[in-house]
């Protein structure tokens, strides 16, 4: 079958939007028609080459949409089904998803590029072209296995669902799972984007008293206080002196780095935010390698935490309708999310807006 789909086919150049043949699912896969996709600040990193990957590959990695087709064996979905992708998939049989970790299951150690047997699905001119995260959702329509979907209710609109594939679970769950938010808290959260705004959501909701934000961007900091922040700041030093001040020198209990561009001195400010048995939780992707400097004395005496995340700890498979069912019940907001709309003919212009500081998160809509 015939697709069309944004194609990065060499690093610093815009991506094309060309028609791809599509294999049909194989055992244990399905195939879905994409309604709507993220535009994630990760695929930054493929364009620039801070990322790599192999090329050709279509990017995206947060879609929903409607199965068409499922391959042999397949018992999780039926075509109809309304579906979440996952870029974590999630096996259930593996040492990690056994034990509650299903954001780390082997599965997701895949390279970028084949599906899991090793195989690709896209194909231009006989020649294999990879789908990023074993998804390639910025497509028309798109094979992956059942193992990176989970089913959602159709009543669940598909501009909604598509931001709990992956910046709403990984923003929420950086406060509640890997920060251990508690009631009381102060919270200092480093960069309003997709992440950031959620990590806002999610800190609320676990019930911290401060929640502090920094961020350059005027209407990234407007959006923060709208969705729960008590404080915004431009800058990370004038945060520091008002969480000092909030605590009587006691400073925050975490310190959420989700910034689109991860670097020595942003995580050098969240250490020096938080005080004793404080977590500092690094969220992001950074341009290059670097290291992380902190006094073994420090950490030891005053039981800091320094520590990643990927997919905000959650467990896609339970995660994504508990997060859907706390947004029916009026318990996590997502609509006013979503700054800007795209065609998926509009994706370069999409990630302009995102470069630009425009968007918090913007969305492609196919039709």
């Amino acid at each position: 079958m015939k697709t069309k789909a944004a194609v990065l086919f060499e690093v610093g150049k815009p991506l094309e939007v060309v028609e791809l043949d599509l294999d049909g699912p194989r055992q244990s896969e399905v195939l879905i028609k994409v309604e709507a996709a993220g535009l994630c600040h990760s695929e930054l990193h493929m364009l620039t080459g801070a990322y790599q990957v192999a090329l050709p590959i279509v990017l995206g990695h947060e879609a929903t949409g409607v199965v068409e087709e499922v391959g042999r064996g397949v018992t999780k979905v039926k075509p109809g089904d309304r579906v979440v992708c996952t870029f974590v998939p999630s096996c259930g049989l593996c040492r990690y998803c056994s034990t509650g970790r299903q954001n780390l299951c082997v599965y997701g150690d895949r390279p970028d590029g084949p599906l899991a047997d090793g195989t690709y699905r896209f194909h231009l001119h006989g020649k294999n072209v990879g789908s990023f995260r074993q998804l390639g959702a910025f497509s028309e329509r798109l094979v992956t296995t059942e193992r990176s979907i989970v089913r959602i209710d159709d009543t669940i609109p598909f501009d909604k669902a598509v931001l709990v594939s992956c910046g709403v679970p990984t923003g929420f769950g950086t406060a509640t799972e890997a920060g251990r938010v508690r009631p009381g808290d102060t919270v200092v959260i480093f960069g309003i984007g997709g992440i950031g705004i959620n990590a806002v959501q999610g800190a609320v909701h676990a019930g911290a008293a401060n929640v502090v934000i920094v961020d350059p961007v005027p209407m990234k900091r407007n959006a923060a206080v709208h969705f729960g922040a008590t404080d915004a700041f431009a800058e990370a030093e004038a945060a520091i002196e008002h969480v000092r001040s909030l605590t009587n020198g006691e400073m925050a209990d975490q310190a959420l780095v989700t910034v689109g561009e991860v670097n020595q001195e942003v995580v050098q400010a969240a250490q020096t935010a938080v005080g004793k048995s404080g977590v500092v939780v690094i969220t992001g992707l950074a341009k290059s390698n670097f290291e992380i400097h902190s006094v073994s004395d420090w950490l030891l005496q005053r039981q800091v935490e320094i520590k990643g995340s990927i997919y905000g700890s959650m467990n896609p498979q339970t995660d994504i309708p508990r997060l859907l069912e706390l947004y029916r019940s009026g318990y996590l907001r997502l609509d006013g999310l979503v700054t800007a709309r795209y065609t998926l003919d509009q994706v370069n212009e999409g990630y302009q807006d995102l470069q630009d500081g425009k968007n918090i998160r913007g969305i492609l809509v196919f039709d």
